[in-house]
């Protein structure tokens, strides 16, 4: 026998942390995903920006 009774709901609690913890992971995760894809965007966007302006001021030159 054990020595747990019958409403014993640890298994479900410990379930329940366990999935709040992956989804916060996943989260963090899909953050940190999204801002490095809008810093890479930031900065190609900067750089292309800044070969125009060199095109541009090597035309008129």
């Amino acid at each position: 026998m054990t020595d747990r009774d019958w409403y014993d709901d640890t298994d479900e609690q410990d379930a329940a942390r366990r999935a709040d913890r992956a989804a916060r992971m996943g989260w963090t995760v899909i953050a940190g995903v999204t801002g490095a894809l809008g810093c890479a965007l930031t900065a190609g966007a900067v750089a292309l920006a800044l070969a125009v302006v060199a095109c541009l001021y090597v035309v008129v030159g």
